[in-house]
């Protein structure tokens, strides 16, 4: 019985590693998709949409970070305590209004193209969009080895 016990645990220690890998690889992602459309858009694009890019992707990779951050120190506490996680919800709401009041204040004072700031902060979905075509195309490729 201790063995089976023993498989739970080192089961979810595995995902719990390929989660942490998944989450860093999400990010890497994330950056490189931020700095490639950055320096495309240095190249052909006026300097405000460059400026909206840079703004959003910065944001947005921030508030991957902070949500990240949170989430793990909630479970964290979660797991030691027995506790049930509690994420205040204050720290949810600042992290967006902070955002919310970058994007605003770079769009009032005209420092950079809204919809590029809009179109900078949606870089985890490319990223996680990456993610699914690599997972998927692991997932075909161990099928066929397997056959």
């Amino acid at each position: 019985m201790n063995e089976i016990a023993d498989s739970g645990a080192l089961d979810g220690e595995v995902a719990s590693e390929n989660a942490s890998a998944m989450a860093e690889r999400l990010f890497r992602v994330m950056i490189w998709t931020v700095a490639a459309a950055v320096l495309l858009s240095a190249v052909w694009m006026p300097w405000r949409v460059t400026a909206g890019l840079f703004i959003g992707g910065a944001l947005s990779l921030l508030n991957h970070h902070w949500m990240r951050t949170a989430i793990v120190a909630a479970f964290a506490l979660s797991a030691n305590t027995g506790a049930r996680p509690k994420l205040k919800i204050v720290r949810f709401i600042t992290r967006y209004f902070i955002v919310a009041v970058a994007v605003a204040a770079a769009s009032w004072l005209d420092i950079a193209s809204l919809t590029a700031m809009l179109v900078g902060l949606c870089s985890f979905v490319v990223a996680a969009l990456a993610e699914g075509f690599m997972q998927t195309y692991f997932v075909i490729i161990h099928r066929e080895e397997t056959k």
